[in-house]
């Protein structure tokens, strides 16, 4: 993963979000009257954001190609409202446009607090986790290692949400929109790119990723964000079939990078009556901790 606040090119993520930004907005979308002839580029022109901003179009320009290093928050609150940005964008906008100063030390592990294993201890008979950095799994219950997969017996650098759902032909099964669910993952992993753009794991599992499967690649060039918090995905599991699972995410006060996730199913349902089979099928004890350190940072 590129440095986005160093080198000859600038700010690669910042001009690579404008650039994708204004490419999906068309000048009726934002209020602009139509000009006769061609357009050469999808979306905005540079000089249509510039003025609807209210900025020079010099400014934006260099903006776009990274140029600037102390843009105000006035310019970009102009620029989030100029290219329609919803609220994930628009926080995505800002950490992108003013990163953070490099680490001069490695990120410190993540560790789970106690009173979170107890909390999945006693989520027995549904599916629940803790994602840590760029996804990788911290914790998993007796019922998210049988819907998904047994994080347990995978080498540490393995236990990652995001690799299983690219590296592992389980997840296409599983998913019943496998595509949908793949890229909303994409997104979150991009925003939190855009939060810890000097995480060298992150570079190391983006390369990976995007060396394996082109989908990945297609799909992290599209800059989405996606702010994990609550929904529903459907899936098909080999042994209880169909299941419609609803799911609310929990962050730490103590760790923002450290998420709760919790799957549910309606009450009555044959997804409840799923999970029990479920639950029945899957005999191993309900010990959640993963064997060594959570996280190596």
């Amino acid at each position: 993963m590129t440095d986005p606040s160093s080198g000859a090119g600038g700010n690669t993520e910042l001009r690579e979000f404008l650039r994708s930004r204004r490419a999906r907005i068309t000048p009726e979308e934002a209020g602009l009257s139509a000009q006769p002839g061609a357009r050469r580029v999808p979306g905005l022109r540079r000089e249509e954001v510039a003025q609807l901003a209210g900025v020079s179009v010099d400014y934006y320009v260099r903006l776009e190609r990274g140029r600037h290093v102390n843009v105000s928050e006035t310019v970009l609150d102009a620029l989030a409202r100029a290219l329609r940005l919803d609220d994930t964008e628009r926080s995505h906008l800002f950490d992108v446009a003013r990163p953070t100063r490099r680490r001069s030390r490695p990120m410190p592990p993540q560790r789970v607090r106690p009173g979170l294993y107890r909390v999945l201890d006693l989520l027995s008979d549904t599916p629940a986790l803790i994602l840590g950095r760029r996804m990788d799994v911290l914790a998993a219950n007796r019922m998210a290692r049988a819907l998904y997969t047994d994080f347990e017996a995978l080498p540490h650098r393995e236990r990652n949400m995001i690799r299983f759902m690219f590296l592992d032909e389980a997840a296409r099964s599983l998913y019943v929109d496998w595509e949908s669910a793949a890229r909303s993952t994409v997104a979150s992993l991009h925003l939190y790119a855009g939060r810890q753009p000097d995480d060298t794991r992150l570079a190391e599992l983006i390369g990976e990723l995007s060396l394996h499967d082109k989908d990945f690649r297609r799909w992290w060039a599209d800059h989405d964000v996606h702010r994990r918090t609550y929904g529903a995905k459907d899936y098909h599991h080999p042994v209880v079939g169909g299941l419609t699972l609803s799911y609310e995410t929990f962050s730490s006060d103590g760790d923002p990078d450290q998420v709760l996730g919790i799957h549910t199913a309606e009450p009555g349902s044959p997804s409840e009556h799923a999970l029990r089979l479920l639950a029945s099928w899957s005999s191993e004890p309900a010990a959640v901790r993963l064997p060594g350190p959570a996280s190596t940072g």
